[in-house]
Parts: structure tokens; C-alpha cells; sequence
């Protein structure tokens, strides 16, 4: 498993956190000192959190379940989707829906209702429509898109969330605890940390900073999503062998027999 190091992360700028005076005294035992009224985030204990973090998102990829990740700043946008999409996870990159997981039928009816339109598209149904019935048709099929193209895949409630800046996306990670889904976060020196299951203290408004966490993270699942495929090969080939010796055991019973009946039929004459 690709690990992270210290190194790496000085590099990318993980250490530098908010404020001192917008600190959350919960994050108190992440944070190494102060320099020029910011606190720096003490980096040891962040890398033995992301190893934490990335053990377990291994362990949920072999298990064939899926991750969300969310994350709807700005700058990080980009490195969310990159990384979500490499490991074929669902993620949110835009406004948070509210209610996506405590209400999550009426979420999956808005996902149908793009596939829809997709389909009397192709069959030609909309064919004889105006151009402005076509417009407002094409602008709401966007907009669906827009904001829940990165979960169509998503048929079921998501195993574990991975959020990005904890404190803005306080709302997902609300309707995660309260459905007992299991949350995974970038936590900076501003945010409460209490109700993130795997705590990774880190900058979480720099890009470099949350693509190098991303990266380590995604790695994890990428291999245990290669663990499972081994896995059931392995059972297929032994499913497989064993079908094989099923249908060998017949055959050889049979030939035992003819090699019997011979023998039973000399008896008789030799008397």
C-alpha cells in the first residue's frame, strides 16, 4: 500500500493550519506549536492517520462497498473528482443536496428521472417537441448533471463518506451520523473533530494538501478493490476444480465397474 511520509507532507504544505484564533481547542492534541499567529499542525500524528484512515478504506473496497467523497471548495474541487474517479467511487463536488442520505429514495427518483430523459431522447419520443420545450428539457437535464452525474452509479446508501473540510460540509457529515454511516475526514485546526470517526489533521484549503492525502487514501482502495478481483478469481478457479472433480468421480466409477464385470463373468467358467 502506497503509504504517506513526513516528507511529503511538509512539502505539500499539510502542516499550516488556521488562525490561532480561530482555532477549535478540540483539535488541541494535533497541533505541534504556533508560528506567526498560525498554528502548525503536528505532521507525526497526521501521517499515522492517514495510514489509520487507509487501512480501513481498504478494508471497505474489498468488501465491494462503495466510498462518497465530498468536497465542494472551490480550489479542491478538481483533485476530488480526479481522485474519486480513479478507484470508480461516487463523489460530490458541488452543493451538498440536502438530504441525500436521509432521504436517499427521493435522491435515486431525481437520478432515474435523468436516465429517463436520456432514453426518450434516443428513442426519438422528443422529437416532436419546440425548440423551447427541447431548451427547458435539455437546461433541466444539465442541471441533474451538474449536480448528481458523479452519483448515478450509487444505488445504495454509501458505506463511509470521505469529507473535505469537515466544518463546511458540517451538513453530509450530520446525515452520516445519523444514519451510523462511518466518516472520514480532513480536519483542520478551525473544525470540530468529535464527530469524524477517522480523523486526519490537515490543511484543508490547499490543493497540494488534499491531493497528497487523496492520493495515499485512493491508492488503499485501488488496492483493495485489486484484492477482491483476486479474490474471486480465486473462487471462481476453485468453484471451477471443483466441478471438474465432480464430473470426474462418475466417470471413474463407471470405468471401475467394467474393469469389476469381467472379472465376476470368468468366475462362473472357470467352475
Amino acid at each position: 500500500m502506497a503509504r504517506t511520509n513526513f516528507d511529503m507532507l511538509l512539502q505539500a504544505g499539510c502542516h499550516f493550519g488556521h488562525l490561532k484564533r480561530k482555532w477549535n481547542p478540540a483539535m488541541a492534541p494535533y497541533i505541534y506549536s504556533e508560528r506567526n499567529g498560525i498554528h502548525i499542525i503536528d505532521l507525526h500524528k497526521t501521517v499515522v492517520k492517514v495510514d489509520e484512515a487507509a487501512e480501513a478504506l481498504k478494508n471497505i473496497a474489498r468488501q465491494g462497498k462503495k466510498i462518497l467523497f465530498v468536497g465542494t471548495k472551490k480550489q479542491t474541487k478538481e483533485v476530488i473528482a480526479e481522485k474519486a474517479t480513479s478507484v470508480n467511487m461516487p463523489y460530490v463536488i458541488e452543493r451538498w443536496p440536502g438530504g441525500m442520505l436521509t432521504n436517499f429514495p427521493t435522491i435515486r427518483k431525481a437520478v432515474k428521472k435523468m436516465a429517463n430523459i436520456d432514453k426518450l431522447m434516443q428513442d426519438g419520443t422528443y422529437g416532436n417537441l419546440s425548440k423551447r420545450e427541447l431548451l427547458q428539457i435539455t437546461r433541466q437535464r444539465a442541471k441533474l448533471e451538474k449536480n448528481l452525474g458523479s452519483i448515478a452509479d450509487l444505488t445504495r446508501l454509501p458505506s463511509a463518506l470521505f469529507v473535505v473540510d469537515v466544518m463546511k460540509e458540517n451538513i453530509a457529515v450530520k446525515e452520516a451520523n445519523r444514519l451510523g454511516i462511518p466518516v472520514f475526514g480532513i480536519v483542520d485546526t478551525n473544525s470540530d473533530p468529535k464527530n469524524i470517526d477517522y480523523i486526519i489533521p490537515a490543511n484543508d484549503d490547499a490543493k497540494d494538501s488534499v491531493e497528497v492525502i487523496l492520493a495515499a487514501c485512493c491508492a488503499a482502495v485501488a488496492e483493495g478493490l485489486e484484492e477482491r478481483k483476486a479474490e474471486k478469481a480465486d473462487e471462481k478457479a476453485a468453484e471451477a476444480q471443483s466441478e471438474e472433480v465432480a464430473e470426474a468421480k462418475p466417470k471413474r466409477v463407471r470405468k471401475a465397474r467394467k474393469e469389476e464385470a469381467p472379472a465376476e463373468e470368468a468366475a462362473p467358467a472357470a467352475e
